[in-house]
């Protein structure tokens, strides 16, 4: 239990008061709230005002903690998995899939204890399917839907065009890797890159990704910069690092192996095994938890 946080309580707290907790992996960060029943009425506006970092909590996205049997999305997994993740992003849209998002998720119901980490894992509903998460220590390594590497597109950044890979993870991604000269830390991803519309109509997560020198324990070892569909660039992108995992080990062609993706706010890292398993590990934290007041959130939208 964290600072007395429980699903045995709503999402709103006296006078109106909403629930919440910090988290994040890799410093992609989070606002959770803890609903299991779906009494909150989550709107795009509301997400948008509590991922507000001057006038919010802020965060990345926002983590909605329901069952699954309580939400029109997720009912015909309940069977599968008891807990859905709720994910929006921090524009207030709804998105299917978060890497980072999906370890933080299990590390707050364990930590609650609302489920119990074991070596079977725990299921956890998301609008890309079920996917199952094992708590090992500080780290959360999860069990990821196959990526799909499945067309070539390009990436504008400024002046630079930039080939790239379409991969589906469940949400769209586009991994570009750098040459001639392009530095990582040299590009601008103040502004949103350009790409394909007809490639990706529903808009696409894009990873940049340059070689790293060898490291323990990985059979490839890159770094990334991820500009996020809905939320811009930020620290960290579990879904983004599996895509740019996939691309690395098709690139080297490597069948199975592990892949370290080196981002601005740590490490991940990608392993496809013999039994054709994707997965994602890294670490989740919880940070913080409190209660805010909606009528305080002044955001100018």
């Amino acid at each position: 239990m964290m600072d007395g946080v429980s699903f045995t309580e709503p999402a709103r707290g006296g006078d109106s008061r909403i629930k919440f907790i910090k988290g994040h992996g890799t410093g992609n960060d989070f606002v959770i709230l803890p609903d299991p029943d779906g009494a909150l009425a989550l709107t795009p506006e509301l997400v948008a005002r509590l991922c507000d970092r001057r006038f919010g909590i802020g965060g990345d996205g926002v983590l909605r903690v329901v069952r699954s049997a309580k939400h029109p999305e997720a009912a015909g997994h309940a069977a599968e998995a008891e807990w859905f993740m709720d994910y929006w992003n921090s524009d207030g849209s709804p998105a299917e899939m978060c890497g980072n998002g999906v370890r933080v998720f299990a590390r707050y119901l364990t930590a609650n204890g609302f489920a119990t980490p074991g070596p079977a894992g725990l299921p956890v509903a998301t609008r890309a399917g079920v996917v199952l998460a094992v708590i090992e220590g500080d780290a959360v390594r999860v069990h990821m839907t196959n990526p799909r590497v499945y067309a070539a597109g390009t990436a504008t950044v400024g002046a630079l065009i930039i080939p790239g890979v379409a991969v589906d993870c469940g949400n769209p991604h586009l991994v570009c890797g750098l040459h001639d000269g392009v530095e990582l830390p040299a590009l601008d991803l103040t502004v949103s890159p350009g790409f394909d519309r007809a490639l990706f109509p529903a808009g696409v997560n894009v990873e940049f990704v340059s070689p790293a020198a060898p490291v323990d324990g990985a059979d490839l070892h890159v770094a990334m910069r991820v500009y996020e569909r809905g939320s811009g660039e930020t620290l960290s992108c579990g879904t983004g690092g599996l895509a740019v995992g996939a691309v690395a080990l098709r690139d080297a062609g490597l069948a199975t192996g592990s892949v370290a993706v080196d981002v601005p706010g740590g490490r991940l890292t990608v392993t496809h095994d013999d039994r054709d398993r994707w997965w994602l590990a890294g670490p989740a934290v919880l940070v913080a938890s409190g209660e805010i007041d909606p009528a305080a959130l002044s955001r100018r939208l």
